[in-house]
């Protein structure tokens, strides 16, 4: 495992982390859909600011640029990454690749724009900010009973999402809500923990069986062979399963009691 990077001053870095709006674009323009987007992330240039303090991997955030587009981002290098007992080293940032390539393949536009490219620090995952709504109320906000949300439970179940914590939701202003930081996906155990388990037990919507049973072609096909440059093959096998249990069942997972049902912290 590579040593963290350490260049940026913490006390610094949590300060200007709050003040994503200082950064200057000049006369560029922000990207106009995911194509743009991605071109941006892909092409840009890194400009690091500061660092997310609370993140339990480096997490840092700054502006990305080219001629003509701007952004704020989020980079996350690989040799930042804590080893975990139950992941292997230096896999996150593919699995946040793969998460968001199921996300688009969902339609749902549940992940930010994202890739995996190089760095100040190194290879690493690369994503669109989002600044959401600051007048939500995140506690109150994972408790409705909104389809935005309940796509995110079935997204999550199809990766296998072992730490959905509230604050990894981002309601926009339009009634959008993303979702972040899945570096804990995809594990080919059960390990789904998630504050989103309202519809446990409860029929998928006509929408997610839709959506499900393209996601079973997609996996034998583009995004099987996408999602292999990120993953295992055991583990995209065990995605395959996975749609093919909700289809099955056509309801909503439960708890199953041998792993925990709650993240910690939940926010």
């Amino acid at each position: 495992m590579s040593e963290q990077p350490n260049d940026l001053d913490e006390e610094d870095g949590e300060v200007r982390e709050l003040d994503l709006g200082a950064f200057d674009h000049g006369d560029r323009r922000a990207p106009n859909g995911p194509a743009e987007a991605a071109t941006l992330l892909r092409d840009g240039e890194l400009d690091l600011e500061g660092r997310l303090l609370d993140a339990s991997n480096v997490t840092l955030i700054g502006a990305i640029r080219t001629d003509t587009l701007a952004a704020e981002c989020v980079y996350k290098p690989v040799a930042g990454e804590r080893p975990l007992w139950d992941f292997p080293d230096g896999t996150l940032a593919g699995r946040e690749i793969g998460a968001y390539l199921v996300s688009e393949a969902t339609g749902w536009s549940i992940v930010p724009p994202t890739v995996l490219r190089d760095g100040p620090f190194g290879s690493g995952m690369v994503q669109l900010w989002m600044d959401g709504d600051p007048s939500v109320d995140l506690p109150h906000f994972v408790r409705r009973d909104l389809p935005q949300l309940r796509r995110i439970a079935v997204f999550d179940a199809v990766v296998n999402n072992a730490d959905r914590k509230g604050s990894h939701l981002i309601p926009m202003r339009d009634g959008h809500v993303h979702g972040v930081d899945h570096g804990i996906c995809f594990s080919p155990e059960p390990k789904l923990r998630t504050l989103l388990w309202r519809w446990a037990g409860q029929p998928l919507p006509a929408e997610a069986l839709t959506v499900l049973e393209r996601l079973t072609d997609d996996l034998l096909g583009d995004l099987g062979e996408q999602l292999h440059e990120h993953l295992t093959r055991r583990e995209v096998r065990r995605t395959q399963q996975r749609v093919a249990e909700l289809l099955r069942t056509g309801v909503h997972p439960q708890p199953s009691g041998d792993w925990p049902a709650l993240p910690w912290p939940p926010f």
